[in-house]
Formats: structure tokens, sequence, C-alpha cells
């Protein structure tokens, strides 16, 4: 099997929220880069890409570009194709850009992999669990009113969800004792069973992240994490946090490569570990990150694409839960349902998903 093409596309998908139909911002767009790899056999595997922002543009040209070097190659050899884009690359990487187009097409490329095995993918990575736990995300944003969200949570406990995240670090005019009161207020929604967790989006110091987060531990809220408390490599700034608050604290999804992840574990910065499957580079990245975490006895979860992270996270023996924000689930045919707080592992082989190409041809931007 042979590499012959590889095309990148932009779409704007509605930035809807269908978990509990509580978007914040119902106007606006996601900018996302759909990848496709052909080859030879008649075989595609795809890959998605993000964080482009205003230079999206630029994002999809790169993924492009890498991906011309990649013609004539066979997609198994995932770790000799990585290496050769990197040298091609010369310094452009381990971050930014060079990261975001690298990671769609090496998830495009193990994609194929389990493909020529007949295997889906989580199989072939390991195949730890047939099921694995699930939680809601993006339905109980900070931009949204008290009322709002605390109908969102009770909406989300209603449809069978077991494990929920909000945000905190609330705009405009805050105190310790609003960020409290609005969590106190969910946790009341949702009762004394759901697993919550909050997401501060690096927008503590660690001063604040310690006060708040003993104030929560105060009220009796129970968080099951408290996630991106500070900047998040402030390695020193987390492990702070970390030692001072019996509440586990989750981090890694900012960070890009595999390296800061080593010093993130080895400073004993986080309870919990996040990978983001974009910014780390990829499925081979991904793995190698969560086998790191599994030898300083941490947990894994993901971060966004639930599409594949549900591969990823079923594979591996640390995996703790995936997260379900589901802003990419227009692009794709079928998408992992939750069914009591859990996903079931795909049958098909590969990633077992198929781009919607009315989806596409409808939102494309270019």
């Amino acid at each position: 099997m042979k590499i012959t093409g590889v095309r990148a596309e932009i779409v704007a998908l509605p930035a809807d929220e269908p978990l509990a139909g509580a978007a914040e911002s119902p106007s606006g767009t996601r900018l996302i880069v759909p990848v496709t790899v052909e080859t030879d056999d008649g075989a595609t595997g795809i890959g998605v890409t993000y964080f482009g922002g205003a230079l999206t543009g630029s994002l999809k040209r790169a993924v492009e570009e890498l991906g011309a070097l990649t013609i004539g190659e066979d997609p198994v050899r995932v770790e000799a194709i990585a290496a050769k884009l990197r040298a091609a690359a010369g310094s452009a990487g381990p971050g930014g850009i060079f990261n975001l187009a690298i990671s769609a097409l090496d998830t495009a490329f193990w994609d194929l992999r389990a493909k020529s095995m007949n295997l889906p993918l989580w199989k072939l990575l390991g195949g730890a669990r047939e099921r694995v736990p699930t939680y809601a995300s993006g339905a109980l944003m900070r931009g949204l009113s008290l009322d709002r969200v605390v109908q969102a949570a009770a909406t989300l406990k209603e449809r069978g969800w077991r494990e929920m995240k909000t945000q905190l670090a609330l705009p405009g005019d805050t105190t310790p004792a609003k960020e409290v009161e609005r969590m106190r207020r969910v946790r009341e929604a949702i009762g004394p069973d759901i697993k919550l967790m909050c997401d501060i989006n690096q927008r503590w110091r660690p001063e604040q992240a310690i006060d708040i987060g003993r104030r929560f531990e105060d009220s009796g809220v129970g968080l099951f994490w408290l996630e991106d408390v500070t900047t998040a490599d402030d390695f020193d700034g987390l492990a702070r946090v970390t030692a001072a608050l019996s509440t586990p604290v989750a981090g890694g999804e900012y960070v890009w490569g595999i390296v800061p992840f080593r010093h993130m574990v080895e400073r004993h910065a986080v309870d919990v570990v996040i990978i983001d499957l974009v910014r780390v580079g990829g499925v081979t990245q991904w793995i190698k990150v969560a086998g790191m975490a599994e030898a300083f006895n941490l947990p894994v979860v993901s971060h966004l694409i639930p599409e594949v992270h549900v591969h990823l996270i079923g594979a591996i023996p640390n995996g703790l839960t995936v997260e379900y924000m589901p802003w990419l689930m227009p692009l794709f045919e079928e998408v992992p349902q939750q069914q009591n707080g859990e996903l079931m592992m795909p049958n098909a082989p590969g990633l077992g998903l198929k781009f919607d190409r009315t989806t596409i041809d409808r939102y494309r931007v270019a």
C-alpha cells in the first residue's frame, strides 16, 4: 500500500451545543480542517485538525505541503514518515502549525494501518476495554447565565450523563464567593452522585487556584478534578496547587509534543494527565505520552474529538474517561453515542468513521 494523494479542506461548522441545547455562541462557527489520505489500493484514511484561528488557511497549506512529501510512502510506517516530515520541516516544530498539521496526517495513517489489518484502531493499539466512561463537555460554559447553566446541568442528568464538566473563572465582575456559589448551584441540580469536573482554562494564578480550590473543598461541592488552573507550562505553579489541594488537578491539553509531559509528571504538577490529539502530534505521540503517564501511576483523559479518542482511551490500561465535546459530530456519517454514561468501542476497521460529504460541501470555506 502506497500513499497516492492527500486532500485538505476547510469547513466552518456551526458552534452549536447538541447535548443540552446550551450553546454559548449560537451564531458562531468553528474552523475545522478535514484531511483525507488516499492510497493505491483504494483505501482511504482520515484525520482532522484545527486551532488555526486566523491562520487556518496556513494550517491547510501546511497539511498539503507535508502531505505531498508522503506521496509514495507506506502509511503503515508511521514512525518513518514522521521522521521524514520532521527533517523536512527543519526547525518549524515541535509545536505550532507543524504539530497541528502532522497530527491530522498521523491519525489518517493509523486509520489506514488498522484498516490494512482489518482491526478497529483500539484493538490494534492494545484493546484494554470494550467500553469506556465518557463525560459531557461544552454544555456548561462560563458565558452562560447562572440559571441557564443550572438548567443545562439538570438536562444532562436527565439524558443519562453520569459525568459532566463546567467552567469557572467567570467573565466580568466575579469574586471567589460567586465562583463557589455557581458551583454549588450546579451540584444541587445534579445531585451528589454525578462526577463533576471544572475547567479554568489557565485563567487563575496559582494562589487564586489554591484559595478557591480550598473553598470548593470546604463547601462540600466534591469535584472529580479541577482542570488547567493556571498557565499550562508553569509546572512549578501547578505543582504548588496540586500539593495544596485534596481535589485532583488535571492538565496537559495546552502543551505541545511529548517533552513537556516529562517535565510535568517529573515535577508532580498534575494528578490527571490530559492529552490533546492535535497539539501532541497525532496518535503516535498520544500513545507515547499515555505510556509515560502510566509509568508515573497517573490516569489519562482525552481532549475533544471523542470520535477518535474513544479508541485511544479504550486501548490503554490507564485511560480514565473520554471528553465528549461534540464539536465535530456533523463531519461524520455516524459517531459513538453515550449509553448510560459510557461509549462502546467501535467494531469497524480503522477509526470506523466516514466523512459526511454533504456536511463538508455545505460548510466548506476553501
